[in-house]
């Protein structure tokens, strides 16, 4: 079978995008948007990917593709199942920056380059002292994008737009502070410094989409479909939003949002990102151990489950959204698209999965949204108490995985000692006892159903 190639119409792009990250996340979501860009308003916007760490084979694969590759969108849309594949074309080349360094720094010499995105995963952003910039290969990220940047100054050509899309807090302020650090430990000096402030743009970004990546159980059969060899096939889900946070007047030079992306740009990331950890992720929290100690083991099965979607949704709808600060209209958009994510028949998201490391998330995901609805109710809500009390009961068993010390301290503490406990959830909060212990017994005298249902 054929390698998938380029035909006569499918030109490659000029290159106005350096995109630091070849992996299955960037080419779901960034590029998938600035190939949409391309076909739908007549963009021309090429990305060079490059490599952050040394992947021989994905480079070859992607090399050898001329760039191409199929990308597969499933889910929900709208309570109907929905599929869609299309040729990403965009991707004009991969480098490998350590195998080709000086390729990649020859890409600071192209005028028409504008942007650059990174996705280098959380521990990428990050600034080690002592380095003295003559190693390439043994700084980091920051580091050689400072050297990069560097020789772009040095050649007197314009900046960037930057889009950071690892998921740090303010990634964008954090990636911005590194490479002003790098640049005087390199000794580049104070012009250098003040053309980066001046001439380069460093947005704080909040991304959101499930990409599945490579489809290692179907890509032979899909192959088969297409008529042709695809070595780095991706699927995500339907879903997407990127929320940006920069000048309004840099949406003009990639306009996203004119072919109905759903793309955001504001002066202020944190509502959005508020609005993700609370509804998305806390969703998640406070459904998942209630659901695997009434033995299910998907997100799916959970989504099915008529009692356990119930409280998903009252959690959702009665106490987390009314302690958030966007308009409510927004909020419950959000939300309803979050069960329609949830319920994707083709994401089979184990509970034990999400499950991992259940206090800490409880901390950052749920426990503001309780503290905050009892300042502005003046009550307990009530199936985000019992959520703390199925962790409680879930700790107690033998599937908990979390730090060592921990699950030890979870496993035979009472609930008094737990809510008192300021190391684990940042406070205490012992005024929760009295519900939080009636839950605990209910649930393990009654099981998790029987208690369920009377908070319902």
């Amino acid at each position: 079978m054929e390698l998938l190639k380029r035909n006569e119409n499918q030109r490659k792009h000029t290159e106005r995008v350096l995109q630091f990250g070849e992996g299955n996340f960037l080419r779901g979501f960034v590029d998938w948007m600035i190939d949409r860009l391309n076909k739908e308003n007549g963009g021309d916007y090429g990305v060079v990917i490059v490599e952050p760490l040394s992947n021989p084979m994905i480079e070859k694969f992607i090399n050898d593709q001329e760039g191409l590759y199929d990308l597969y969108l499933r889910g929900l849309l709208n309570g109907e199942k929905t599929e869609e594949k299309r040729v990403v074309e965009c991707v004009t080349r991969c480098i490998d920056s350590y195998a080709r360094t000086n390729e990649f720094f020859e890409c600071a010499a192209n005028p028409d380059l504008r942007f650059i995105v990174s996705n280098t995963t959380e521990a990428g952003i990050e600034y080690k002292a002592g380095d003295d910039g003559k190693s390439f290969a043994a700084t980091t990220f920051p580091g050689r994008l400072t050297m990069f940047l560097k020789r772009r100054f040095d050649l007197g050509l314009n900046g960037f737009i930057l889009f950071p899309c690892e998921l740090i807090d303010r990634n964008g302020d954090a990636l911005k502070e590194c490479v002003l650090k790098y640049a005087d430990d390199f000794g580049y000096g104070a012009d250098f410094k003040d053309w980066i402030n001046r001439e380069n743009h460093f947005t704080n970004t909040l991304v959101d989409r499930i990409v599945t990546g490579y489809p290692k159980d179907a890509a032979a059969e899909m192959c088969a479909e297409f008529g042709y060899l695809d070595n780095v096939i991706d699927t995500a889900e339907i879903f997407h939003l990127w929320v940006i946070e920069g000048d309004r007047k840099y949406a003009d030079e990639i306009p996203f949002e004119d072919i109905g992306l759903n793309v955001i740009w504001t002066d202020d990331v944190t509502p959005y990102k508020k609005r993700k950890v609370r509804i998305l992720n806390g969703a998640h929290t406070m459904t998942v151990l209630a659901a695997r100690l009434a033995g299910l083991e998907t997100v799916g099965e959970a989504m099915e489950d008529e009692e356990i979607f119930a409280f998903m949704k009252k959690g959702i709808f009665e106490e987390i959204i009314p302690t958030l600060d966007l308009p409510r209209g927004e909020l419950e958009s959000f939300a309803n698209d979050v069960i329609e994510r949830f319920k994707n028949p083709f994401i089979k998201h184990a509970l034990l999965s999400i499950a991992l490391n259940s206090v800490s998330k409880f901390k950052v995901r749920d426990l503001p949204s309780l503290l905050e609805y009892i300042k502005i109710k003046g009550e307990e809500p009530k199936c985000l108490a019992f959520a703390l009390a199925a962790l409680i009961v879930f700790y107690r068993g033998d599937e908990a995985n979390d730090d060592a010390a921990v699950t030890e301290f979870m496993k035979g503490a009472s609930v008094a000692d737990i809510l008192k406990n300021a190391d684990l959830w940042g406070q205490e909060i012992s005024f929760l006892e009295e519900s939080v212990s009636k839950y605990v017994s209910d649930i393990e005298t009654r099981g998790i159903r029987a208690a369920m249902r009377a908070v319902l």
